[in-house]
């Protein structure tokens, strides 16, 4: 199942955030993590639900349950950012790039536009 961000609420997005950076967690490093958090039982409930959506996985060591990413980090990450183009740039990769630099507090090192070139360049070489 292909899961995207666009059909989670904040607080699970929060959740499934969390459990992105901590890699495996339990209901009680979930709630840790978590701004304003609300009761432990909540959180349990949301990490079923969202285990459910297709979002997380669990395993059982003992008497706890660890939570992880149902979707390796690498993929959620495409397929977040090509529902984000997609979505607000009709598809356009070359209009998303354009806006990512033009956002005022962004500052692009030498070295980092000349990896973006090197990309550019392999890019147009695989013709894409």
């Amino acid at each position: 199942m292909t899961t995207t961000h666009l059909d989670l609420g904040r607080r699970e997005r929060q959740i499934v955030e969390a459990v992105y950076r901590l890699r495996r967690a339990t209901v009680a490093e979930v709630l840790a993590e978590l701004p304003d958090p609300p009761s432990y039982s909540a959180v349990r409930a949301m990490l079923g639900k969202l285990e459910g959506k297709g979002y997380l996985k669990h395993v059982e060591e003992g008497p706890r349950y660890l939570y992880m990413p149902a979707v390796p980090a690498e993929k959620a990450r495409r397929t977040a950012l090509q529902n984000l183009v997609d979505t607000f740039f009709q598809g356009s990769a070359e209009q998303a790039a354009v806006a990512l630099l033009q956002l005022s507090d962004t500052t692009v090192s030498a070295d980092a536009l000349n990896k973006l070139a090197d990309e550019v360049r392999r890019a147009k070489e695989e013709g894409r």
